[in-house]
Formats: structure tokens, sequence, C-alpha cells
């Protein structure tokens, strides 16, 4: 059975309407946010407070209430009937991530096992298929990779795209 590894944050878990929920609660002023192609949220807030993201991801349960991206459960529930999937999160990178990103996946995809949950610090797994929002995570990898979109990643046009859930589901199932 072929593998799929499936990465968390704005690829099933949308991190970017958080960063604005909190700006928007300590400095409130709403950000009207509109992240230009190839910029990550941080380069589109004031530079007098742009480091402040750091501290936000840095935060005990910032992971913990994250939104779910549309079409991912049930797609992702649809891929286990075929393929073995795996979620791959470099948490490590967020040590209090490691519990809010735990939970958050018991609650919103309860039907992956804990087995299938790995949370590590640079993504060299092996295989076959990896769907990330990062193309630094497919350096290693030699199975077939999906960049799922963001905007920080709208430039990139070397890699096989996906813009949706649906999209993955055409593709592979």
């Amino acid at each position: 059975m072929d593998r799929i590894a499936i990465d968390m944050d704005e690829v099933i878990a949308d991190v970017i309407p958080k960063f604005i929920k909190l700006y928007n609660r300590d400095f409130g002023v709403p950000l009207d946010l509109v992240i230009e192609p190839g910029n990550e949220v941080f380069m589109q807030i004031p530079e007098d407070v742009n480091q402040k993201w750091h501290e936000y991801i840095n935060e005990p349960g910032f992971f913990r209430d994250l939104d779910v991206i549309k079409d991912s459960q049930e797609v992702i529930r649809a891929l286990q009937e075929k393929y073995d999937v795996y979620i791959v999160s470099a948490a490590m990178e967020f040590r209090n991530s490691l519990v809010d990103k735990y939970d958050w996946l018991a609650e919103h995809f309860p039907f992956l096992d804990w087995q299938h949950i790995m949370f590590c610090g640079n993504k060299i797994v092996e295989v076959d298929v990896l769907i990330d929002d990062r193309i630094k995570n497919f350096v290693n990898c030699k199975g077939r990779p999906l960049l799922y979109t963001s905007p920080h990643n709208l430039l990139i046009t070397e890699y096989e795209r996906v813009n949706s859930w649906k999209d993955i589901a055409s593709l592979l199932l």
C-alpha cells in the first residue's frame, strides 16, 4: 500500500486567520490583510510589530483552536481506504505546539491512529506522496511532491500544485 504524508499548518489547519485574530486583539486595528503572492503573513503587517507573529506562534494554545481547512477531513478519510496515511508536522520547531497539535488532530481527525502522527524537525520520511505547503520539505522527498497552495508559495512553479482538497481527491482517489 502506498504511503502519503500530509503536513498540518496551511494544509489541514488554517493558521492565517488565527494570526489576524490575535493581531486585531492586541492592536485594536482591523488588519485588512491581503497577502501578496510569495510573501509570508508577517511580511504584511507594520514593520514595528512584524515580529509579533513569532510570539503568537510560540504561545501555548496557539495551535489548539485553528480552523480545519475545507474538505480535508472527508478527503483524508477517503484516502485512508486506499493509502497508508500519515500526518507529518515539523512541530519540534515550536515546542508548545506538540500537545496542541495532538489534541487538535484527536478532535478534528479522530479516525487517524496515533501511530500515523509524526511530529519531527526535518520531514525526512519515505513516502510515495508528500502534501505540503513548504518546498523545503520536498528536498529529501523521493516520492511525488504535491504543493498545497498558500500565499507564500504562489510564485513557485516547479512543483505539481493542488489548490484544494477537492484537487487532491481528483488526483489520488
